[in-house]
């Protein structure tokens, strides 16, 4: 019997069954986080009428300005986690240390690491932006997380998603069984299965990459775009399509979908920050996500899931999403490097 039109809450419950241990408690987490996404979505489809739209005249951790909806959305996320007795600590893009569960709240057994609101910048012309969230387990015995509890391999994760804000409201997610996709209906304030056992083409005829960076590239991707571009007269003997959002959760429902290969690859700009994206709440998730889903994530030199992090905001490069297309980008950097 299908499970298309089933619950998404009801949907991971019922997948986390094999594991008792985790079953209540990691689906009351992602209950807290779906409620959140509902709200923020919401907050999204209102923020013109609502004076929400623009910057909010300070900058990030990152140094980055910030949008009047990336302070919104990290207190709504912060808001909806920090006293529900799931969680012991959080993570967030915008802010520079651990968030704590507030003292004398119970506290559970997760970590969470979260961008609020990915590709904040698209919000003033209205394109697809998200939420990208990691679920850790807490070390046994650690009722006080630090930073270093944060600090665990992509491997580690339990859980990861992120919501799209576009058309229609998605949420995708794995709990390491597989990829599926959830669309919010507004009439049951619910989400909705819709995109069971997602799964990326090996191959494919599309690729993402900010263009306006080619003078920095490395050669490998040089060398990749340009056999892109050369299209059915260059060695691939096939043409390609370029798509740019600027929106890492677009980008990556893009390639879930209809299969792709998206990159933010080490460049001389980026070498000295180690690269653009976080690791921790945008690379890791995304690549556990991009794996269950028969994908590859990469930074080109190694597995993004197999690195270990050093700082909460750490930034790799990341080129991820068909298979074949990945791993030929791949063997470009081994024959080089």
């Amino acid at each position: 019997m299908s499970d298309i039109g089933k619950p998404m809450i009801q949907f991971v419950d019922e997948s986390q069954s094999n594991e008792p241990s985790s079953r209540g408690s990691l689906t009351g987490l992602i209950t807290n986080i779906t409620d959140a996404c509902k709200e923020i979505a919401g907050l999204i489809e209102c923020g013109g009428t609502n004076d929400l739209n623009g910057v909010a005249g300070s900058e990030n951790i990152q140094g980055e300005v910030q949008k009047k909806l990336d302070i919104i959305t990290n207190d709504v996320m912060v808001r909806h986690l920090s006293s529900t007795g799931h969680l012991a600590a959080m993570l967030s893009e915008e802010v520079e240390g651990i968030i704590r569960t507030p003292s004398g709240m119970p506290k559970g057994d997760y970590l969470v690491a979260f961008d609020p609101l990915d590709g904040s910048s698209n919000i003033d012309v209205n394109i697809s932006v998200g939420t990208i969230f990691s679920v850790l387990r807490c070390p046994a015995g650690i009722t006080e997380p630090t930073a270093e509890d944060f600090l665990q391999r992509g491997t580690e994760q339990v859980c990861a998603g992120f919501c799209v804000y576009g058309p229609v409201t998605m949420m995708v997610v794995t709990t390491g069984n597989g990829v599926n996709g959830f669309t919010l209906d507004r009439d049951l304030d619910e989400f909705i299965l819709t995109h069971p056992k997602m799964t990326i083409p090996e191959e494919t005829a599309e690729f993402a990459i900010n263009m306006s960076n080619q003078r920095f590239w490395e050669p490998p991707v040089q060398r990749y775009i340009d056999e892109c571009l050369l299209g059915v007269d260059g060695a691939r003997e096939k043409d390609f399509n370029m798509r740019w959002v600027a929106s890492m959760v677009a980008e990556v429902y893009r390639v879930l979908t209809r299969g792709g290969i998206f990159m933010y690859p080490l460049d001389t700009k980026l070498k000295t920050e180690g690269g653009k994206l976080r690791l921790m709440y945008e690379a890791s998730p995304m690549s556990f996500i991009i794996e269950q889903a028969g994908g590859v994530s990469s930074t080109g030199r190694m597995r993004i899931m197999a690195i270990q992090p050093e700082g909460l905001h750490q930034r790799v490069p990341v080129i991820l999403g068909s298979k074949k297309e990945v791993e030929r980008l791949v063997l470009y950097h081994q024959e080089r490097y």
